[in-house]
C-alpha cells in the first residue's frame, strides 16, 4: 500500500500535485521530532520553544520531494551569518526560497558556524511551510532546573494543529491567547499577582483593540510605539527596547526581523518586555535612592 507521500508523486493533475505537495511539506511532525530549548528562564520556570533540527527537515524534503527534487547552496556573510537558497522541483518548476541564519553563542569558531548553516536551512525551510506551524503554538512555561539547565520534564508539542493550504497560508491568524509570563510559584493564582506596567500596557492595548496581537507587524507596532514612551519617560534610550528584544529572540534561534515573529515567538516579545522595564524601573528607582 502507498503511503500518503508516496501517492502524491503518482497522482492527480499538476495543479493539484503542487498543493498536495504544499500540504504535505507544512504536515506537522511526530512528538519524537520536536525538541524544546527554554526561551526564557524565570526562577524554576521556563518557557519552552519547539523547534526541529535541520536533519528532521533534510528527511521531510527527502520524503515529499524525493532526494533529487531539491537542492541548497550557501553564503558566509562577513558577520558569521549565513544565506541559504532553499530550491524546491514544485510540479514543473523550480523554486528558490532563501533566509539568513545566525552563528550560536558556542565558544568553538566552527560550532557557531555550523549552527548558522542550520539556521539558515530552517528559515528557508518555513518559508515553504515546513514546521511554521510551530510558530503559532500557545507558550507553555513548565519546571527548569536552572543548575542543570534543562526542563524537568520533556515538555509535549499539546494537541495536534491544523495546517492550512498553502494559498490560505497568509491569511490564518496565530493561535492562542499571549501569555504575559509564567504562574506564580506557590501562588494562589496569576491573576492575583500584581500586574507590571509592562503587562498593564499590553493589557490596556487588548482592552483597546480587541485583541492581542495576531501577527509579526503589530507586534513590531506596538514595541516601537511603547520604546519611545519609556524614551519620553526617562527610562531608556530610544532603541533599547526592540534591541533587547530582537537580541532576546537571537538567543531563541529568531530572526531580526520583528515583522516575521509569530505565535510563540511575540509571547517571548511580551515576556521579554515586562523583564526589560522591570529592571529599568528598579534601576531608576536605586539611583533616586
Amino acid at each position: 500500500m502507498q503511503t500518503h507521500l508516496e501517492s502524491l508523486k503518482t497522482t492527480g493533475s499538476k495543479g493539484e500535485d503542487v498543493d498536495a505537495l504544499a500540504r504535505a511539506l507544512a504536515a506537522p511532525f511526530g512528538p519524537s521530532e520536536v525538541k524544546f530549548k527554554p526561551a526564557v528562564v524565570s526562577g524554576n520556570r521556563a518557557m519552552a520553544l519547539p523547534y526541529i533540527d535541520a536533519r528532521v527537515i533534510q528527511d521531510r524534503l527527502d520524503q515529499v520531494v524525493g532526494v533529487m527534487g531539491w537542492q541548497d547552496e550557501y553564503e558566509c556573510l562577513p558577520d558569521g551569518s549565513v544565506v541559504c537558497k532553499l530550491h524546491l522541483r514544485l510540479g514543473e518548476e523550480w523554486i528558490t526560497k532563501m533566509d539568513v541564519g545566525g552563528p550560536s553563542e558556542q565558544p568553538d569558531e566552527g560550532d557557531r558556524r555550523k549552527a548558522a548553516f542550520s539556521d539558515a536551512l530552517k528559515r528557508a525551510a518555513v518559508k515553504f511551510g515546513i514546521g511554521r506551524y510551530l510558530y503559532r503554538l500557545p507558550s507553555q512555561w513548565v519546571d527548569y532546573d536552572p543548575k542543570k539547565r534543562q526542563f524537568v520534564n520533556k515538555p509535549t508539542v499539546g494537541p495536534p494543529v491544523v495546517v492550512p493550504k498553502a494559498r490560505q497560508e497568509q491569511n490564518v491568524a496565530t493561535s492562542g491567547p499571549m501569555t504575559p509570563g509564567p504562574p506564580a510559584k506557590n501562588s494562589k493564582s496569576e491573576a492575583s499577582a500584581p500586574m507590571t506596567t509592562s503587562a498593564a500596557h499590553v493589557e490596556n492595548q487588548k482592552r483597546a483593540t480587541g485583541s492581542m496581537p495576531t501577527n509579526g507587524v503589530e507586534l513590531q507596532k506596538r514595541l516601537v510605539s511603547y520604546d519611545a514612551q519609556l524614551a519620553r519617560q526617562g527610562l531608556s534610550a530610544k532603541g533599547a527596547l526592540v534591541q533587547h528584544i530582537r537580541d532576546a529572540g537571537k538567543k531563541a534561534g529568531l530572526g531580526p526581523d520583528l515583522a516575521t515573529w509569530t505565535g510563540s515567538a511575540i509571547n517571548l516579545a511580551v515576556e521579554e518586555t515586562r523583564h526589560f522595564e522591570t529592571a529599568i524601573r528598579q534601576g531608576a528607582k536605586k539611583e533616586v535612592a
